[in-house]
């Protein structure tokens, strides 16, 4: 499998700083119009969009991009299960603080504990989530285990 420097680009307008850690990931992002309401509060849906991104840059953290996984591996990840908190509101232009931890590993699934924080305002928790994907096959999209290339990467 090809693996990847981390992944310093980022799409336009993004905020992309990354920082790793035992403790897990974190990945930063600005509150653009788009992701608010009419008042300038971000939609609900969006925080889920916000922590998808930043399983994306975890995974690419590690040195896996999903579509090499398909292409080499014939895997991808599809959400499962998801609970979400929301504890206070986002607004336009906060920069945002969107954690990643693995919570729990099975066999082809990964459950995640993800918090969103506004990165000013002392750090407010405004979200958490625990997200579970299955590992599937990219052709018949039933379960498959998760790669050796990616358990072994958990394991450091």
């Amino acid at each position: 499998m090809d693996r990847v420097k981390r992944a310093t680009g980022h799409t336009a307008g993004e905020a992309h700083d990354i920082s790793s850690s035992h403790a897990g990931f974190t990945w930063k992002v600005r509150v653009y119009y788009e992701d608010t309401d009419l008042g300038g509060v971000v939609y609900h849906a969006n925080y889920l969009r916000f922590m998808e991104r930043a399983r994306t840059e975890w995974l690419r953290g590690l040195g896996f991009e999903q579509d090499m996984l398909r292409e080499h591996h014939a895997v991808q990840f599809v959400v499962v299960d998801a609970t979400v908190g929301f504890r206070r509101p986002a607004r336009f232009n906060d920069e945002l603080m969107v954690s990643v931890e693995v919570k729990d590993t099975a066999r082809a699934s990964l459950t995640f504990h993800q918090e969103v924080r506004n990165a000013g305002n002392g750090h407010a928790l405004l979200c958490t989530g625990e997200i579970r994907v299955a590992c599937i096959d990219s052709d018949t999209f039933k379960p498959r285990p998760l790669p050796r290339e990616i358990l072994r990467e958990f394991a450091r």
